[in-house]
């Protein structure tokens, strides 16, 4: 029991740390290694080595992974490429359910750009379509934020699900992280759209504040951008990749399917994360707008790396509480706990979903509780390739329960939209706990079918 009390202290340690006194995640991370270490009793020449070694090794699957993936969404917001999806979208869907057009824009958008980026940019588009369609702005702001919300915690290449991935050794399986992902978002995106039409006949509350940030023409929006890139060069630099990644990961099936000649051994390079992601920035090359490209190419790398850096930051620092985590004896003694309890997958939801809704951070979440779970996974029944899937999915779910309050995209959605803080709560916060459930329901199910 001392142990479980050691980690549960830990955990609040973390939470107070990154909420009251308002720590950098990294640093609280970082100190709540070496105070786990202390307490557990780990021998005191190996701590550093142990929180060294776990920051290196996370870094080093997927470290490189994560940077190019935010400079591609960074250039994919800046060279107007999401305002191409989103026309490319609606010119497919038409007008008919704009709830639905917006949840399907925000899902695919939010692939490659951050959800609170896709909503600022997104924003007058949304507005736009509620007026021209005598729509509910609030209803059709839930539906993008949710569509967003989906595919930002679950879908890699986001820096989240993939920081996650590497965490529980499925640096090399993104493919199916990337397939499973895919199915579990839009199933969540579905419940947040559903949610949304209950709103149909809600206006926002605060039409008077921040007026000047929403009344944008989505023409006007788009001239700014100058000649848009077409719907191929917008989508490239994101479908390739994962559809090289999904190769790679169908190339490395047990059954061989395309034996282990040249052609398993091209998608293989080809499908690795890293290879694939570098091509998609290439493909991204041509989005570049000004006459100087190299120089264009320079800036946005700097801004993608900027991005990137507290995000390596707190997955190195979440390796570091995994891997002393992984030296103590806790993982034999919770998952022995946890397997008479009969908990499984729905143990990582739990602590996802706590520390999400106590700190804010959704990629937070997934970080720390992915590091947390990891040497679990065998106690829990869940050290199989797909049992390792699932355990991204009810981490991603848990991390999605809810946005509120402490968390950056809830006053991004609430001030965009003109909602107060009680219609916020009532639109965007439960439609993130409908998310989060339903999303963790699904993953149960396809527990029981798949392990």
């Amino acid at each position: 029991m001392l142990l479980v009390l050691i980690l549960l202290v830990v955990i609040a340690f973390i939470v107070i740390a990154t909420t009251t006194f308002k720590v950098h995640p990294f640093l609280a991370l970082l100190i709540a290694a070496f105070l786990a270490a202390f307490a557990y009793g780990l021998p005191l020449a190996d701590i550093a080595k142990t929180i060294t070694s776990g920051f290196g090794g996370i870094l080093g699957y997927i470290g490189l992974v994560i940077v190019l993936g935010t400079i591609i969404g960074i250039i994919l917001e800046k060279s107007g490429a999401a305002i191409t999806m989103a026309d490319s979208v609606i010119r497919v869907l038409g007008e008919r359910f704009p709830t639905l057009t917006m949840s399907i824009i925000g899902y695919i958008v939010s692939i490659p750009v951050f959800c609170d980026s896709g909503f600022v940019i997104l924003n007058s588009l949304k507005e736009s379509l509620a007026t021209r369609l005598k729509t509910s702005s609030v209803a059709m702001s839930v539906a993008l934020a949710t569509g967003l919300y989906a595919t930002h915690t679950f879908v890699p290449p986001t820096p989240g699900p993939i920081a996650a991935a590497g965490n529980l050794g499925l640096e090399n399986n993104l493919g199916l992280v990337i397939a499973v992902g895919a199915v579990v978002a839009a199933v969540a995106a579905a419940a947040g759209m559903l949610w949304a039409r209950l709103f149909a006949n809600v206006e926002p509350d605060l039409v008077d504040e921040a007026s000047e940030t929403v009344h944008h023409d989505w023409a006007a929006l788009k001239a700014s951008y100058g000649t848009l890139p077409s719907a191929g060069q917008a989508f490239a630099p994101i479908l390739v990749p994962i559809g090289l990644i999904c190769l790679g990961s169908i190339a490395n099936f047990p059954s061989q399917p395309v034996g282990e000649g040249v052609v398993y051994q091209a998608l293989a390079f080809l499908g690795q994360p890293l290879t694939a992601l570098v091509i998609g920035l290439f493909l991204s090359m041509r989005l570049l707008k000004s006459d100087s490209k190299i120089a264009e190419f320079s800036e946005r790398i700097s801004e993608g790396i900027v991005a990137a850096a507290p995000i390596l930051l707190i997955t190195g620092a979440g390796g570091a509480f995994g891997a002393v985590l992984k030296a103590t004896p806790l993982g034999e003694f919770l998952g022995t706990t946890l397997s008479g309890l009969g908990v499984g997958v729905f143990m990582p939801f739990i602590v996802a979903a706590a520390l999400k809704s106590a700190q804010g951070s959704s990629t937070v979440a997934l970080v720390t509780t992915s590091a947390l779970v990891a040497p679990l996974l065998p106690q829990l029944g869940l050290d199989t390739e797909m049992g390792g899937v699932l355990t991204v999915m009810a981490i991603g779910a848990g991390a999605m329960t809810v946005s509120h309050a402490n968390d950056s995209f809830f006053w991004v959605v609430s001030q965009f939209s003109r909602m107060s803080v009680g219609l916020a709560y009532r639109a965007q916060t439960m439609a993130t706990l409908v998310q989060g459930v339903t999303a963790m329901a699904l993953v149960y199910v396809l527990s029981l079918v798949l392990l």
